[in-house]
């Protein structure tokens, strides 16, 4: 089986902007008892995640975005005849939409091809469900049996739980596995703790929220690419 990471590895996401993600849930209120605007709510919004949910991830925990909202909109007594997911959702599209990654499509053709099994796990503040249309919507050949986010399990990568939580879903020694990731802290690290085989996928497309003080070659075994065409030539010699 080989698992991927979802952010800049299975898809992209354009610069993140809150203001339009925040002004299009705004215009699907049905109930406003302040009187706010865009601007309060994305400024709320802000200081929300620079707080506790910025506080939980710099010790490797996720705080689901599905939490976080309904605080949010119950304290500014904001009201919605949509469920929780649907505004998540229209938030998220409008704010960072997403695109493959070049040439992605190809590799899950590939593994389809030749009957390698797939996954994903994600670091993500977005509920499972949203990822998993996201994922769905955008790579709709892909044969994903488990699509993991950390907002439904608490932790983060490198955790290894999450990790180990794949293995048991696909019921898989690790050593039948490879992890795909974009980042050395979060993915390499992460799957090597899990004794799965790491791919450093790093792209030449810049990514907005990666740190690139991170972009280091790690120490351990692994195979390094910057183009989805080089895993399928690395599997093609593998075989």
């Amino acid at each position: 089986m080989i698992i991927f990471d979802y952010g800049h590895t299975l898809c992209r996401e354009t610069d993140f902007d809150g203001d339009k993600g925040a002004a299009a849930v705004m215009e699907r209120a049905v109930r406003n008892e302040n009187n706010l605007s865009a601007k309060d709510l994305r400024d709320f919004s802000f200081a929300l995640y620079e707080g506790i949910a910025g506080e939980a991830r710099g010790i490797g925990i996720e705080i689901h975005n599905l939490i976080s909202d309904k605080l949010m909109y119950d304290y500014l007594q904001i009201g919605f005849d949509l469920t929780p997911v649907q505004i998540e959702r229209i938030f998220w599209e409008n704010a960072a939409p997403g695109d493959p990654m070049p040439n992605i499509e190809k590799v899950l053709s590939y593994l389809k091809e030749r009957g390698i099994r797939s996954g994903v796990i994600s670091n993500i503040s977005f509920s499972g469900e949203n990822l998993a249309e996201r994922i769905n919507r955008l790579l709709p050949d892909n044969e994903f049996e488990f699509i993991i986010a950390s907002s439904e399990y608490i932790y983060r990568k490198p955790n290894k739980i999450l990790f180990e939580l794949a293995l048991r879903k696909a019921r898989l020694p690790a050593c039948d596995a490879w992890f795909c990731g974009d980042s050395t802290k979060h993915d390499v690290a992460g799957a090597v703790s899990a004794g799965i085989f790491p791919v450093w996928y790093h792209s030449e497309i810049e990514c907005g929220y990666r740190d690139k003080s991170t972009d280091v070659r790690p120490a351990c075994d692994h195979l390094y690419i910057r183009d989805w065409l080089e895993l399928i030539a690395a599997l093609e010699s593998a075989r």
